[in-house]
Order: C-alpha cells, then structure tokens, then sequence
C-alpha cells in the first residue's frame, strides 16, 4: 500500500511539475490540487482491487442466475460488502433478492447501482469464439449483467479507503438491478421510497467501449403485461362445443395486434410469449396466457398502447366467450440522464483512457464477431489502445438529448433517472457488433476483455465520485438541470400503481431445472485464480477455420 501511494505521490507530482513549467497550463488552487491529487489515489486504488473486481466478475457470471432468482449472487455480494464494513439492507420492497449497502455518514448521498440478472438459454464458456455452452439449454451472461457489480463495488472501496483517512463526509449507496431484463424491480424501488433522500445515482452498464450521455436517451419506456384467459375445458373430440377455449382467445389476441401493428407509429416496438397455451391437444385449453411488453417513447404513447393491448384483449374475450384478467409484471420510463454529471464523469473517461487489448483479446473479439457475422464496426478488433483527438481511437463522445430517434430498447433506470440526478456510465467489457441478449454476448464476460473494461470504468466511477463529495456545486447543478430542464414540462408518473406486487415468481421453474447442474461450475477463486483456468479454457480457443481465417486476413493486411 505504501508503495502504491508512493508511486502515486511521484506522478502526480511529474504531472503538476509539467503543468508549473508549461506557461499556458492555468493555475489551479490548493483545492483543486488536493481533488486532482485523491482522484490519482483512488484510480490507483482501484488498479490495486483488480484482482478483487475479476473474482466478483466471474463469480456472477458462474452463477447464471435469471431475474428474480439471483440468490447466491445476492448471498455472495451482500456478505462481501458486509465484510468491508457496509451496513445490509436485505429484500428492500418485497424482493427476496434485493438489497442496499451503505457506508459512510451525512450528505451528499450517492447511489452506485448495476443489474445482476442473466437471460434465458444463454449459456457460453468464457474464451470460446463459437457456441459452446457451459450448460446447455441454461441461462448464462449473455448481457454481461455479471460485470457491473465488480466495477462498483472496487470502486466504492478504493474511495472509502481514502474517504476513512480524509474524513470526508458523505454516504455511499451499493445496490443491484434486480430483475433488469423483466423490467421488473426499479419501479418498485422509486414507488416504496429508497431513492427519496439519495443527492445523485451512478448506474453502470456493460458496453464496448467507456462513454456517457445526458438528456433524452433515445430509447423507449414500456410497460410489462400478462394477459390470462379462462374459459371451459371438454373433450377437444368427443364434445368440443361444450368448451371455450381459451388458447383461441390468446391466438386471437396476437391475430388482432399483429393486424393494428401497421396503423401503430414507427417508434413502437411490441412483442410477446405465450407461457400458457393449455396442458394437451386432447383437452379444450380453460386456461392460457400472453406476455406483451408495449415499448413507445413517451410515458402518454405507452398508455395508448397498453390501452389498445386491454382493448385487443377484450374483443378476443368476446370472441371466444371467455373472460380475461391482466397483471403488470413489470414497467420503464423512457431514460433522461443529468448533464452536469455526465460532463464531470466524460472529463474523467478522458483521463482514464482505454484498455491496452492484447493480441489475445483482438483474437478473440475479430473471431467472434465473424463468427456471428458482425457488421464493420469500431471496437475491440481495431486499435483501441490510445487516445487521441480521433473518435475511431478515442472513447466515445458524451452524446447529448436525441431530437429524433425510432426508439428500442429499454432499461428501468430510467424510472431513477426521472426520481433524481442519474447517469449512465458504459464501460469496455464487451465485444463491439455482436446480437446482444444472445449467447455471444457472454464470450468475453469472464475473460480479460471483462477484466480490464471493468478495472477502467471503475477508476471513471471513483473519479467522478469524488467530484462529487468534494464539488458541491456539480450536485447542485445537477439539481437544477433536473429541476428546470429535464421536469419541468413532464413530471414522472409511475407505469405501477399502489397495488402491483412484484413478479418474484417468475423464472423460478427454469432456475430450479438448472440451478442443480450449474452449481458444479461455480467458481471457486480459493482454488483457481480465474474462471476460464478452473474451467480449463486456452484464451482464447478457436476453431481451425477461424485460426486460418484470421492468418489469412493478416496476410492481407501485411500486403496492403
């Protein structure tokens, strides 16, 4: 520790000693210097947890755990954090696997957030540039949810290192997205009062490459709805006009919404499963169900659409004389991010800069992404090392409110994002070009790719952190930005009402078919430094074809 913070000491006095000698550089205050001298300590600070972050990153990814059944990553991380001195708030707003850890005292009161959960069927062993999963048919990272926690949480203790010796004051607040791809937790967290005395929120996300943005995020907002249908059951044979089926009224449905979707704008996006269709074609179905997410871009244009879904549902109940009942399982505002949080953050990006990526890693990333037939992109498989004034080298430029986008996706933060000053930072965990939701998306998630995406946006995060325990005018700013611009024509209102539960049943069946044959795969760090060495994986393994195709493209590449 002592050598750390002497080889700290050392470049942040080279750095000043240029900036004296330089007739242009300004002249910073004793303040200043002191912020930009602790913003050093915890960078370093977090390059000494890296070890720390790898182990967290790939214990979640081991874990393979699917929205609301995150048990052991919740177990795993909450006694983590309760060891390094973080006060346990266990199964906040009526979620068994939701928590908050905090540590600290007094204002401001920052919130570090990140999602937890996997997707279904995704499963991928590390390092492998094709599908091979670890188990198949189970769920896995194929949205590299494993990897946010990992960077928050050596963040978070790089900075209370230093917090403990400067008294400063201030609290941090730990907490996971649970439920992220169900959109199923957030919402409740804003509605049951977590957030309300909280000064700012950074919430991180995967990506492939470090950037941050404010204003209008050009995504879509949705609301999660479970349309049930029950009508009567007979022999589907011996007497089928004694029945009404209810799978009819569920297969209507989809008929009538697929028909409007041509007189619906062009920023929607709808989509739906059944879980239900009925036991036995032998069996007149009583009972069926759709899931619908309705995406749009505005809170007023998501109402219009849930609207037409229950109007939909109700035509194919008369139908089919059945009758239907609906449960909101899950919801999302649109994202709108804080400006002022996001430039001190981009500032941060700035000095950090990017990974060095191996030969290894661009392996990895060119194989996979031709593999998965990727578009050209800029990302792992070109020159990501450096920076410099270029875009195609540099992170990614802060980007601004969308003044017109078709939406797309959607991420409950945004509900946060509406409830106070939030920002997302994006870091380089993942390879550029890929599906995303897929198995593809989890090949780089326990793999030095992740590793140093992780180490690199958690010196941004604790950066920025101290900006703001030590800048309070960025968190007044903030407020301002939040209170004049971002409210004050829309004021946020809640897709949930009162009385909606969490949907903590839900995935509960497939977790319990896995769990059994995933739990031999978890990672044991007391035993093996990284989970690509426990699962004896060659970094990177390719197939013969792919290993030509890469020599061939570097043949060609020497000649140019």
């Amino acid at each position: 520790m002592k050598k750390t913070f002497y080889l700290t000491m050392c470049l942040f006095s080279i750095v000043l000693g240029g900036m004296a000698q330089s007739k242009k550089a300004p002249k910073i205050s004793p303040e200043e210097a002191r912020i930009e001298r602790l913003k050093a300590e915890v960078a370093a600070g977090v390059e000494k947890r890296a070890e720390l972050g790898q182990q967290i990153n790939d214990m979640l990814f081991s874990f393979s755990e699917l929205g609301f059944q995150e048990f052991e990553s919740y177990r795993y991380l909450t006694d983590l954090l309760e060891k390094q001195g973080f006060t346990i708030q266990r199964g906040i707003a009526n979620m068994p696997t939701a928590w908050i850890a905090t540590w600290g005292s007094g204002k401001p009161v920052i919130a570090v957030g990140s999602d937890v959960d996997c997707i279904p069927k995704a499963s991928q062993k590390p390092g492998v540039a094709y599908q091979d999963p670890i188990v198949v048919g189970a769920p896995g990272h194929g949205e590299g949810h494993n990897s946010g926690q990992a960077l928050n949480i050596i963040s978070a203790l790089a900075l209370k290192e230093v917090m403990e010796r400067e008294k400063i004051a201030g609290t941090l607040m730990l907490w996971p997205g649970v439920a992220e791809e169900l959109v199923g937790a957030k919402a409740f967290y804003v509605r049951d009062g977590y957030f309300k005395d909280v000064d700012a929120c950074i919430f991180t996300h995967v990506s492939d490459n470090l950037s941050v943005g404010y204003g209008d995020a050009g995504n879509n907002g949705l609301v999660s709805v479970r349309f049930n249908f029950e009508g009567s059951a007979a022999h589907a044979a011996g007497a089928p006009w004694r029945g009404r089926s209810a799978l009819d009224a569920v297969e209507l449905m989809n008929i009538g919404w697929n028909f409007r979707r041509e007189h619906l704008e062009v920023t929607q996006r709808s989509h739906y499963v059944i879980p239900d269709g009925g036991d036995q074609p032998n069996v007149v179905p009583s009972k069926a169900a759709v899931w619908y997410y309705f995406r749009e871009r505005s809170y007023p244009k998501i109402k219009k659409l849930y609207e037409t879904g229950v109007k939909i549902a109700e035509g194919a109940a008369m139908m089919t004389d059945t009758k239907f009942t609906q449960e909101i399982l899950g919801s999302a505002w649109p994202g709108h991010f804080n400006k002022p949080i996001a430039e001190a953050m981009y500032q941060n990006i700035r000095k950090v800069g990017l990974p060095t990526w191996s030969e290894e890693d661009q392996m990895l990333a060119k194989a996979s992404q031709k593999e998965l037939s990727a578009p050209k992109v800029v990302g792992l498989a070109t020159k990501l090392d450096t920076i410099s004034t270029g875009v195609s080298d540099a992170p990614t430029r802060m980007m601004g409110g969308q003044m017109m986008s078709v939406g797309g996706g959607s991420d409950d933060i945004a509900d946060i994002s509406w409830s106070l000053p939030t920002i997302v930072l994006r870091y380089p965990s993942n390879i550029p070009g890929l599906p995303g939701h897929h198995w593809a998306n989890a090949i780089s998630m326990a793999t030095p790719i992740a590793h140093k995406g992780i180490v690199y946006g958690a010196k941004a995060e604790a950066m920025t952190l101290v900006d703001l325990l030590l800048k309070p005018d960025i968190i007044k700013q903030a407020w301002e930005y939040y209170n004049k611009e971002q409210t004050k024509e829309m004021k946020y209102t809640p897709l949930i009402s009162p009385k909606e539960v969490p949907a903590i049943y839900l995935n509960k069946g497939i977790m319990e078919k896995f769990k059994g044959d995933l739990s031999k795969y978890y990672y044991d760090p007391t035993k093996y430094k990284t989970y690509l060495e426990q699962l004896g994986i060659k970094y990177p393994t390719l197939r013969d074809d792919q290993k030509e195709e890469l020599k061939k493209k570097a043949a060609e590449s020497g000649k140019e």
